[in-house]
């Protein structure tokens, strides 16, 4: 009986991050209230602040969502990419490639979260710490990754991350904007593969 009690809790909790997300889409982050949430959910607002403490509390935890389908993994620095510290350590087109790829094949699923968590980062000083720590904790995926390789001078190596981030951030936020219309996924790939090497691999 307890294990379908916690069951059905978690049901409801994943029921309403999902409505949360879908509201927060149509209506945005900011005109989209809890009574709102609670009801295109089934439920009630007491049901909704037995799961969450507000609205921020649910992009929360659709940031760790975010994070459950990019692989990142708990960690002591808050998340972490084995895949992506491995990847440049090794610094070849070979292991950085591949890598860039998933996160690409991605992209279609990871877009709603993206798109709402930058627009709840903009008007709420709470969610965007978070979402800048969560920024820092990929650069440290990166940079732990060249440290294990001694690539490149160590005061170097907080700037190729971030520039390497960037890149393949505007990448992303660029397909939002024109999907495959003006460049393919086999394009975006490539070049960004290209530009990752030279900037954190051992190049092309």
């Amino acid at each position: 009986m307890a294990n379908l009690r916690a069951a059905q809790k978690e049901m409801t909790r994943r029921r309403l991050l999902s409505t949360a997300l879908g509201l927060f889409q149509d209506k945005g982050y900011v005109n989209t209230t809890i009574d709102e949430i609670a009801a295109a959910a089934g439920t009630t607002r007491v049901t909704f602040y037995a799961h969450f403490p507000g609205r921020d509390g649910v992009m929360r935890a659709l940031i760790a969502e975010l994070n459950e389908v990019l692989e990142r993994r708990e960690s002591q620095r808050g998340s972490t990419s084995t895949s992506l510290v491995e990847a440049v350590r090794v610094g070849t087109t070979d292991a950085i490639g591949p890598w860039l790829a998933e996160q690409i094949e991605h992209w279609p699923h990871i877009k709603p979260y993206i798109l709402v968590a930058t627009e709840a980062a903009a008007v709420d000083p709470d969610l965007r710490a978070v979402f800048r720590a969560w920024w820092n904790e990929v650069l440290a995926d990166i940079r732990e990754g060249l440290d294990a390789a001694d690539r490149f001078d160590a005061a170097e190596r907080p700037f190729r991350a971030h520039l390497a981030m960037t890149l393949l951030d505007q990448a992303n936020l660029d397909w939002i904007r024109e999907g495959e219309a003006e460049t393919s996924t086999r394009v975006r790939t490539e070049v960004l593969t290209e530009a990752w090497a030279g900037l954190l691999g051992v190049g092309c």
